[in-house]
């Protein structure tokens, strides 16, 4: 028996039972589906998170106090011990040194609590911010209205402030035309002199939660900390994206100078746009393999639905089996026939999981867009490949039991058989 006869016979087979071949099939399209929805879910989540770092620029570095495992929830969050030294202005002056770090390009300190912001009857929690106007260019904001800070406003300690645009709406139902506008934080009159762009969460939270104030003005009246210089986290800006490692080299130098650390126990952390990179991209690494897996157990089932109706099929068509085996059917003739009807199930059930798979993520990505969120599932080739693989190897692996059974039939007893 030749492939194209073992096909045809599958064909018609299957087709004269169509009601039991379909809802076998449906194990198979609910498996691969799930397969191709959940990667896609779990891809869309690491280009998001990765797009959301990356917009940042590469060529960012954050200092800050204390020695963590891995990136912080929030700058200035790592564990720090008891003899830890706090970042200080000091330090930021140090490191902006160009004979000192010459791949150093910016340097903007930052303080930074929470604080509630009030205009009329309105009011909003949301993080404050002390900050030098490099902040903008070092962080990459931009302003959809108005100005940033400025050295003028920095060195007469001005009570102005520039909103994220979540803030903006929260207090004022608008984020447009409040440039002039008096809101009060903590109770304190500040001047809206800017709003910035919506960029969505980053690594350390959402920004257009946020408010920026000078960094002096924090100081003197609205963040305190344990000495006047000091600062929770250093944001730098590398000359280049390719000199990011040295200007993490020459950070770590001055700061293990400057805190005079015993060799090999530094007081600090210094991250880059990779580091964060690569933590999130090994944590939603391990949800997309997780959501995978238990997708796949869908595919699993669907494999032993396979296993079973063709074990019925076997069953209800042992005679058919005996009369073929009497009229010279070879052993092998009947495994390939009950394999390529397994194998056959299985391909019809994991193209039209590919196209129901991709719908599901389809709409999933219309209800984030909808809802206002900036999230896009990415149906990956590779999500593609792997679930049609694995389905067409369920086929097979669960087809091979009945087929084999199939084929061990004695010619006699099949003929026998009522």
């Amino acid at each position: 028996m030749t492939f194209t006869q073992a096909l045809l016979e599958a064909i018609e087979s299957l087709n004269g039972n169509k009601m039991r071949s379909g809802l076998t099939v449906l194990g198979i399209v609910i498996g691969v589906a799930a397969v191709i929805a959940m990667l896609a879910v779990g891809n869309g989540a690491q280009a998001s998170i990765t797009g959301s770092i990356s917009s940042i620029g590469t060529n960012l570095l954050f200092v800050f106090s204390g020695v963590a495992d891995g990136p912080p929830g929030g700058p200035g969050r790592g564990r720090s011990g008891n003899n830890n030294r706090p970042l200080t202005l000091a330090d930021a002056d140090a490191i902006s040194d160009p004979f000192a770090a010459p791949s150093v390009e910016l340097v903007a300190p930052a303080i930074q609590g929470n604080a509630t912001l009030t205009f009329g009857g309105e009011k909003s929690t949301s993080t404050i911010s002390g900050v030098t106007p490099a902040y903008a260019t070092v962080r990459n904001l931009e302003l959809a209205d108005g100005e940033f800070l400025n050295e003028e406003q920095m060195l007469g300690r001005m009570s102005v402030v520039v909103l994220g645009p979540e803030v903006a709406v929260s207090i004022f139902g608008h984020a447009d035309g409040i440039v002039g506008e008096t809101i009060r934080i903590e109770g304190q009159p500040f001047r809206v002199i800017g709003v910035l762009v919506a960029k969505g969460g980053g690594a350390f939270g959402s920004e257009d939660n946020s408010a920026y104030i000078p960094f002096t003005t924090a100081q003197a009246r609205l963040i305190k900390r344990n000495s006047r210089d000091e600062i929770d986290v250093l944001f730098v800006q590398a000359t280049t994206a390719e000199s990011v490692s040295l200007a993490s080299d020459e950070i770590s130098n001055i700061l293990r100078q400057r805190h005079r650390t015993p060799i090999g126990i530094d007081d600090f952390t210094v991250f880059t746009q990779q580091d964060f990179l690569k933590t999130f991209a090994t944590i939603t690494g391990v949800l997309t393999i997780f959501l995978g897996g238990i997708a796949g157990i869908s595919l699993l089932v669907g494999g032993i639905g396979i296993m079973n109706i063709m074990l019925v099929s076997v069953t209800e068509r042992t005679r058919e089996i005996g009369l073929r085996k009497a009229l010279g059917a070879r052993k092998k003739d009947i495994l390939l026939q009950f394999l390529t009807e397994s194998s056959l199930l299985s391909l019809i059930g994991g193209i039209i999981g590919i196209m129901f798979g991709w719908l599901i993520a389809f709409t999933v990505g219309q209800v984030a867009t909808a809802t206002g969120n900036n999230f896009t599932p990415i149906v990956g080739t590779d999500a593609i490949i792997l679930s049609t693989s694995f389905s067409a190897i369920i086929g097979l692996f669960f087809g091979i039991y009945p087929a084999s059974r199939a084929a061990n039939l004695e010619p006699v007893e099949a003929l026998r058989y009522e």
